[in-house]
């Protein structure tokens, strides 16, 4: 049984229109600049970006919970690439986390398991890289 499910729809592919069925979300799609398209507009890898480093800070934080830890704040800073991939194309990901309260090898523990329990973590493993750096304060 789902826990939560979200609906959106799109017309346009990268040069169109998205939102979600209760309307919270709506948002022009454009091809960026450096892929040849007049940019001006969100497009597909940013969004994944967005939503990939809010769940991953809500899984750093949901850990640390779970395991008593002393996390005072935590920030996601994330990179999504658009990389070639033979006749198609393939995503890159690398999140820089950036913990405060913990030590180094504290944060990087945090972190790991952070990466086991993250709903996008679990769905991109195996199929896209995901570089992790940790920097504790």
């Amino acid at each position: 049984m789902a826990l939560y499910t979200a609906q959106a729809h799109v017309t346009g592919g990268r040069a169109g229109h998205g939102e979600t069925s209760d309307g919270l979300l709506r948002v022009d799609l454009a091809m960026p600049k450096e892929l040849g398209g007049p940019g001006g507009a969100t497009n597909p890898e940013q969004l994944f970006a967005v939503g990939y480093a809010a769940c991953f800070e809500s899984a750093v934080r949901f850990v640390a919970r779970k395991q008593k830890l002393p996390l005072e704040d935590a920030a996601i800073s994330s990179t999504v690439s658009l990389l070639p991939n033979g006749e198609g194309f393939k995503l890159g990901v690398a999140l820089a986390v950036e913990t405060k309260g913990l030590d180094q090898a504290a944060a990087e523990a945090l972190v790991s398991a952070a990466h086991h329990v993250c709903p996008y973590s679990n769905a991109v493993k195996g199929n896209i890289e995901v570089a992790l750096s940790v920097k504790a304060a």
